[in-house]
């Protein structure tokens, strides 16, 4: 299986001592700057957390639109928009018009969401599911007439008196062909993630996930990989699907990066309660590149995904994380299989 990574950021920022990013200007402007940062590497995606009320990066498009035009290969993504919080007939025009000036690089990652610091912060954005339904209706809801969208079916009555006297229906304008297939969903269980499988979308599975039956995080993370893939194959889908996994990966190699991560601790699997729910968290791979490459080899998860996403610690900054990036590139993602864009075979 071929291989990709991309890195993953929160875009945090905060007026902190040793923040390199204090201010939402430096976390939309290094969020670019990384990314072309990262193709000169040879990485394969950028891409960017959604949160809001907070200070951490919230409104997608017009970030991505900036880093396509100044890219020219890598992916730009999200991982992930909270559909909760979208209008999904202006969510399909943002994306398509983003992926056409990106000419065909957007991979979007959707879903439900994660906690957040807003008691009933959609509802504040004026979104309340129906009577009788959750929060999570309401987001598949929305994902479903948002696909619909971009599929260029029709959604609304034309006005006659605006046509020509020619009545019928319109869609979204503009389309852009083929972003259909590039909409990922942002999966915390397997159940979950069969369900993804059955909507015809690219499977995005993060470092935690909702439920915990006592085995190690990416042997569970690689079972749920494993259920998407057989459920994707029993809807009879016609193309492959694609499958990520985020991982916090911190080789060390210099005294700046033993000064930040030297203590790291999480380097065990952890269990705790997340909305009332038992979750499991995946581990932090840090050390010596050596190790780190053994113990990513070794992941369950990792093997079975064709994309690995590496969460970034965006507050040191750009040089920084170009630093990281590179030194993952050289000595850790060979490992699992990684090449470099010019040496694929494809």
């Amino acid at each position: 299986m071929e291989k990709r990574i991309g890195f993953l950021s929160f875009g945090h920022w905060q007026p902190l001592p040793g923040s390199q990013v204090r201010t939402g200007r430096d976390a939309l402007v290094q969020s670019v700057e990384l990314a072309v940062a990262a193709e000169e590497l040879g990485i394969d995606g950028a891409y960017v957390r959604v949160h809001h009320y907070a200070r951490q990066l919230a409104s997608p498009f017009p970030l991505l639109a900036a880093m396509a035009a100044r890219t020219s290969r890598i992916e730009i993504g999200t991982g992930v928009v909270d559909m909760r919080y979208e209008n999904p007939l202006y969510m399909a025009e943002e994306a398509a018009a983003t992926d056409l000036l990106s000419d065909g690089r957007l991979q979007l990652g959707v879903s439900r969401g994660s906690p957040e610091t807003a008691l009933r912060g959609s509802e504040a954005f004026g979104y309340l599911p129906p009577e009788g339904s959750t929060d999570a209706d309401l987001a598949r809801d929305k994902t479903a007439l948002f696909l619909a969208a971009i599929e260029g079916q029709t959604v609304v009555d034309a006005d006659p008196r605006m046509t020509g006297g020619v009545a019928g229906r319109l869609a979204i304008q503009p389309q852009s062909p083929g972003l259909r297939e590039r909409i990922w969903w942002g999966s915390g269980t397997r159940a979950t993630a069969e369900w993804t499988a059955r909507q015809g979308l690219n499977l995005m599975s993060s470092t935690l996930l909702v439920e915990d039956t006592g085995v190690p995080f990416d042997e569970l993370q690689a079972e749920q990989i494993s259920r998407y893939r057989t459920a994707w194959a029993e809807a009879g889908w016609d193309r492959r699907p694609r499958v990520s996994v985020s991982r916090s990966v911190l080789p060390i190699v210099s005294d700046t990066d033993r000064q930040y991560f030297g203590g790291e601790r999480s380097s065990e699997d952890q269990v705790g309660i997340l909305e009332g729910v038992r979750a499991r968290f995946g581990k932090t791979y840090a050390g010596e590149p050596d190790v780190v490459a053994d113990g990513l080899a070794k992941d369950a998860a990792v093997r079975e995904a064709d994309t690995l996403l590496l969460t970034v610690p965006n507050m040191l900054g750009v040089e920084y994380n170009a630093h990281l990036l590179e030194t993952i590139v050289q000595h850790v993602a060979p490992a699992i299989g990684w090449l470099r864009p010019e040496q694929r075979r494809s």
